[in-house]
């Protein structure tokens, strides 16, 4: 399918190929005015990280990682990496000093930094695709990659989560990896790119794991090609983990180890992962022969093991193992992201073919590849990595972000093969079948193939006019009532917590994060028990109002979970002597009802 290659012409037309696709998906949302700013879609992680930022450029600590504005009082820790807050911060400070304008600098920062992203994804993209399929498998991955990555959403004006960094951070450190043959520093960046990404978050140690491993035993296979490889990556991968340790962690919690975020615990395997794989490279008695080479690396692993199994056994579990049966249940099982693929099958089977199809395909041209033969380094790389996304995909739905990705490079390479037959060929059935490869490798194909499948699922079921109103409270203007007022302590469900943070200067309990356990449960209280137990609460946590959503899917959930409880009750309209309704709310997205007793 092709092989790596050389020059820096091929960098420049790479990168600027990608460019001219980023400024096309720029236009795009700039023609469409940026809507993604005033309407988050229910994104939380978006909205909340914003807070993060505007709060660490307002003096918060740089290892402070509270967020005092949502759960008990004082909030609770985070954990979300710095890494991502400091240049979404520095952009935004940079754009106010240009401006003169806070807020318009925080919507610059908002644009630029998933629009940096995008371009540098698609980059690493096309350098994949080059050393996997040639020269000619680079346009393919420009296209199929920026229209899989544009309408999945990742990269959209607003987007400041982390999974755009991990994405491009995981790509990179495939592409580097993939040109290390070729390039003397490869190897090293995509070490440093695997620490990094998993710095970023623990979402993508399936990958990091599965890069790592491939390193190791292309060694073990070629270890004339691969032996300085290996090295540079264990050196690059533990040396930044070390980076990262010191820049992140206060010396006060070097002992603390977390499993939901970069801490020693992640530090500590990378830092015998990596100086062990260098080591055993660079030693001759260990690198000697074949079974020596399997021998020492298996080692490595048991070693990898025991230090987790004795020093961290934590992390060994599951990573919701711990939470409150009452969060999962009314919580966590209504994360569409975190459900899996069986699931999707049984509730929204159209959704399916939108996320899984082009993995699929991909997967299923790399065993054709593997049956007849002539395998390469390039494609243990690839698909190893496509197989262990899809079955995390398989697992849980946002895993599919990442197969979609990694199927970028295979089928771009497919595509690639189909237009050198047609451009030696005049045959129509050369042309269809080009056409038919290019339809089959667009992700958005699928997706509107899923759609068209589940509006005739419905069967005419009437679908809600959602121009008319914010029935679901996603969008800004229907928070500029709040921002109007007092500030306080507001008693809401954890759909709205990030909103009511972003778009005021209020305080809430409940948001949807695993660590504010308390903040979460309190809210369920109030809303799940009588009008007297949620007074109760009220009273004692200095609540001054009370925020209710009836269009929101988490209203429904917990209306059916207790249909005599205090949220199901205002829904009906019976209002407790203790509250008092704001202004004309009633037939607002959201209706506010102010606490008597806070004064």
């Amino acid at each position: 399918m092709g092989t790596v290659e050389n020059g820096a012409a091929t960098w420049k037309s790479d990168l600027l190929l990608a460019l001219l696709a980023a400024l096309l998906a720029f236009a795009f949302d700039a023609w469409a005015g940026f809507g993604q700013l005033t309407d988050a879609g229910g994104d939380n992680d978006n909205l909340l990280r914003l807070v993060e930022v505007r709060d660490l450029l307002a003096g918060q600590g740089w290892f402070d990682l509270h967020q005092y504005r949502m759960g008990l009082e004082g909030g609770f820790v985070m954990h979300w990496s710095r890494l991502v807050d400091a240049p979404i911060a520095a952009i935004a400070l940079a754009a106010s000093a240009l401006t003169g304008s806070r807020p318009l600098g925080e919507d610059v920062a908002q644009v630029l930094w998933p629009a940096l992203l995008f371009w540098s994804t698609l980059f690493f993209t096309a350098r994949a695709a080059r050393s996997f399929g040639g020269g000619g498998a680079v346009l393919p991955a420009i296209l199929v990659g920026a229209a899989g990555y544009y309408f999945i959403g990742i990269y959209d004006p607003g987007a400041l989560d982390h999974h755009n960094v991990q994405l491009m951070l995981t790509m990179a450190s495939l592409a580097l990896l993939l040109e290390a043959p070729a390039r003397r520093w490869a190897a090293l960046l995509s070490g440093l790119c695997a620490a990094l990404t998993l710095a970023v978050g623990m979402e993508t140690v399936p990958y990091v794991a599965t890069i790592g491993v491939c390193a190791a035993l292309l060694f073990v296979v070629d270890p004339a090609s691969e032996r300085t490889i290996a090295r540079d990556f264990g050196v690059g991968f533990a040396g930044v983990a070390a980076l990262v340790f010191l820049a992140t962690i206060p010396p006060s919690a070097w002992g603390a180890a977390q499993c939901d975020a970069f801490s020693v615990a992640q530090f500590v395997v990378a830092a015998i992962a990596g100086v062990g794989l260098a080591a055993i490279a660079s030693t001759e008695k260990a690198a000697g022969s074949w079974q020596r080479r399997l021998a020492s690396l298996a080692a490595l692993g048991v070693v990898l093991g025991a230090v987790v199994a004795a020093l961290f056994p934590q992390c060994l579990s599951s990573p919701y193992a711990s939470l409150d049966p009452r969060l999962k249940e009314l919580w966590l099982d209504h994360i569409d992201e975190a459900q899996s693929l069986f699931t999707l099958l049984v509730r929204d089977p159209a959704r399916v073919a939108a996320r899984y199809a082009t993995p699929l395909v991909a997967i299923v041209l790399m065993a054709l590849r593997f049956r007849r033969g002539g395998w390469r380094r390039q494609d243990s790389l690839v698909a190893a990595l496509l197989a262990v996304a899809f079955v995390v995909g398989a697992w849980q739905v946002r895993g599919t972000t990442f197969s979609i990705a990694f199927a970028v490079v295979p089928l771009s390479a497919w595509i690639a093969k189909w237009r050198a037959r047609a451009e030696t060929s005049s045959s129509l059935g050369v042309a269809l079948r080009l056409a038919a490869v290019w339809l089959v490798s667009i992700n958005p194909v699928w997706t509107g193939v899923a759609a068209a499948a589940s509006v005739a699922l419905e069967k005419g079921n009437v679908v809600a006019d959602a121009g008319a109103m914010d029935r679901t409270c996603q969008k800004k203007g229907t928070f500029a009532q709040l921002g109007g007022m007092a500030d306080t302590t507001v008693l809401t469900i954890s759909n709205l917590g990030a909103p009511i943070l972003v778009y005021s200067g209020h305080r809430v309990f409940a948001g949807p994060y695993h660590r504010n356990v308390a903040g979460n449960l309190l809210a369920l209280d109030a809303f799940l028990g009588s009008a007297d137990e949620a007074r109760a609460i009220v009273e004692a946590h200095r609540v001054g109002l009370v925020a209710i959503c009836p269009g929101n899917v988490e209203t429904r959930i917990i209306t059916q979970k207790a249909p005599q409880g205090f949220l199901a009750s205002l829904l009906r309209g019976s209002v407790p002597d203790w509250l008092e309704p704001v202004g004309e709310t009633k037939d607002s997205p959201i209706e506010f009802y102010r606490v008597k007793q806070a004064g």
